[in-house]
């Protein structure tokens, strides 16, 4: 397997928000099963997540999807599998929770890899699950997603960033309960 390139993409203008799409639980259903395909039970948690897995809400048009593995730091257990079925290794993050993301192009995607029972997936989850639940927490999240994206921005971890006060107030509410 080639390194991958550690190198933010660059995006040098506005991120593209486009409104729900009713079509995208199909999109991530589809590539779901292409991941159970290729690994079988070495899938030990699939979800769906971030914005494209929210009703009602706008989203990048790139279903992101969250992979828990036996151990997402062992690559050769699952990526050439993945690889094969069309996924492209793009970094790893062993600082970061020993993430890994793949991309899919068409449809567009991303894989984010976990190793099982791992306290970021539990955090990614409470906050779709939040947002999918109340609506003025999507609404403030949509507003602030909308204002930003309008920016010009060099890299998209920059707008990601850009959130982050956002999302904090957002996931304090989210872990406190319904």
């Amino acid at each position: 397997m080639s390194e991958p390139s550690l190198a933010p993409k660059p995006l040098n203008g506005p991120v593209i928000l486009v409104d729900y799409d009713p079509g995208w639980p199909k999109v991530y259903e589809s590539l779901a099963s292409k991941i159970v395909d290729a690994l079988g039970v070495r899938t030990r948690g699939l979800n769906h997540a971030g914005s494209t897995s929210v009703p009602g809400l706008a989203a990048k048009p790139l279903i992101d999807i969250v992979l828990e593995v036996a151990d997402s730091a062992s690559e050769e257990a699952y990526v050439p599998d993945l690889m094969a079925a069309g996924f492209t290794f793009i970094h790893r993050e062993p600082e970061w929770f020993e993430q890994r993301l793949l991309r899919h192009n068409a449809p567009a995607a991303n894989l984010h890899v976990f190793t099982a029972g791992c306290e970021e997936v539990s955090r990614m989850l409470a906050f779709r699950n939040h947002l999918r639940r109340d609506s003025a927490d999507r609404a403030l999240y949509e507003a602030t997603k909308r204002t930003l994206a309008a920016r010009t921005w060099s890299v998209m971890q920059d707008y990601a960033d850009a959130k982050t006060e956002v999302v904090a107030q957002i996931m304090s509410r989210a872990l406190a309960g319904p």
